[in-house]
């Protein structure tokens, strides 16, 4: 068995062909479409701290019976959605019936068993550990398969999902060299070619969106020359398949970055390409996001009325709310994030203390289970607290990304708190401005 079919089966417990349909589920989710409930289901795991990145397709998958017992963090999000039913009630088999040596249809192979026990029992960061256990099998590298089947394609996204779930809750740091191994393998099981059509479109969204995913890692590592190879990766693949979500996701990013090494007009042309891409999608979410990228490229370019007008048009497209076409790969995009990049737009204008207030609702809208946007968030209110003169305060609120930074590993965070720290020093004989300072250097 290839390490990518096994990562697959383990993660999303699919089972053996032909599968029994899930009546059951199928009758729980009534009149609302695929899209639809799992959108309920998106929303009930932020209501208990959880993050799955469920789409119509995990839903056909769930009600067909190829997923017979859903991952853990399903599983407590659909017995929220549905309290006092077991998942017996919810049309599911018992676990052990799915998951126990006697239901595989190919054992596990020592070194297999051996993987999953270290991800478990090491010690050291958290991080490391989840990682190993979402990512190693997809990269341990074993023989690619002459031709990719359904379990490869499955691999590559929940390598997907695995990396975005453990950066919200860890930051990037940790991540990116580990990642990198997954993303090799994604490309050369799309190289190999895959059984039939359906499964190639699977493989060519999953690696793009995996080449996204792990340039982000390297984006917010402070590898901007990596970051950008890999967006630029991602986008050649969403054109060579004409996958218009994967093209408007990386123009989003690679707008993100543009913003970030100071190149203002090449962010503003990169949003304004992702939102023709994302015209015919049909979520005006994502059509949000892109208009605040576009307002951050104007922002640094000093236009404060293009800048308005982009603000104006991502508050009107927000407003809409959410849909069904909403990509899996916005669930971060909520109010909290939409005011973070309107302080951003703020601050690059010259207004800090309107850039405080922004930056200060985000964090208070954010969900404490995204541990890293709570820091990131929080260290953009400390900076622009830093510069609206207001010392004290941005003091406090350093020291609260200090303690968060225990779990978050984020260069990006790391840097925007030393700027903080540096703007800080004339201010040290506070006794608060000074105790940051102090533990930021032992820091």
């Amino acid at each position: 068995m290839t390490g990518s079919a096994f990562l697959a089966r383990e993660v999303t417990s699919m089972a053996a062909s032909p599968h029994s349909p899930n009546s059951t589920f199928r009758r729980l989710r009534g009149p609302h479409s695929p899209a639809e409930f799992a959108a309920m289901v998106r929303r009930a795991a932020r209501e208990i701290g959880e993050t799955v990145s469920c789409d119509a397709r995990y839903i056909g998958r769930v009600e067909s019976g190829e997923i017979r017992c859903p991952n853990y963090a399903y599983e407590r999000v659909f017995l929220h959605m549905f309290p006092g039913r077991t998942l017996a009630d919810l049309g599911f088999p018992p676990r052990e019936a799915v998951r126990g040596r006697s239901a595989q249809r190919t054992p596990l192979t020592p070194k297999e068993s051996d993987v999953l026990r270290r991800a478990f029992m090491a010690g050291g960061s958290a991080t490391v550990a989840a990682a190993t256990l979402g990512l190693t099998l997809l990269g341990d590298g074993r023989r690619v398969p002459s031709r990719a089947g359904e379990s490869e394609a499955a691999a590559v996204e929940e390598a997907v999902r695995q990396i975005r779930l453990l950066d919200d809750r860890h930051g990037a740091d940790a991540l990116y060299r580990r990642a990198a191994e997954p993303l090799r393998t994604a490309y050369a099981l799309l190289d190999a070619g895959a059984t039939r059509q359906s499964t190639e479109d699977r493989l060519h969204a999953g690696a793009g969106e995996l080449a996204v995913s792990v340039g982000w890692l390297a984006h917010d590592s402070g590898r901007f020359d990596d970051a950008r190879s890999h967006y630029a990766e991602a986008l050649a693949t969403a054109r060579v398949s004409g996958n218009a979500g994967l093209e408007a996701h990386a123009f989003s990013n690679m707008a993100f970055l543009a913003g970030d090494c100071g190149r203002a007009r090449e962010s503003v042309r990169a949003a304004q390409a992702g939102r023709r891409a994302a015209r015919s999608l049909g979520s005006p979410r994502l059509l949000s996001l892109l208009a605040l990228r576009e307002a951050g490229g104007w922002a640094g370019l000093g236009d404060r009325r293009a800048c308005e007008e982009a603000l104006t048009r991502a508050h009107t497209e927000f407003s809409r709310g959410g849909t069904g076409a909403d990509p899996e790969w916005m669930s971060f995009f909520g109010e909290a994030e939409l005011e973070s990049l309107e302080a951003r737009c703020w601050a690059a204008l010259g207004e800090p203390a309107r850039a405080a207030r922004h930056a200060r609702r985000a964090a208070d809208l954010q969900d404490p289970h995204f541990a890293r946007n709570v820091a990131l968030y929080t260290a953009e209110l400390a900076d622009n607290l830093a510069h609206a003169g207001a010392p004290d305060e941005a003091a406090w609120a350093g020291g609260r990304v200090l303690d968060l930074l225990t779990e978050v590993h984020s260069t990006r965070i790391r840097s925007m708190l030393s700027s903080t720290a540096r703007t800080l020093v004339p201010h040290q004989r506070s006794p608060r401005v000074g105790a940051f300072l102090t533990r930021h250097a032992t820091a």
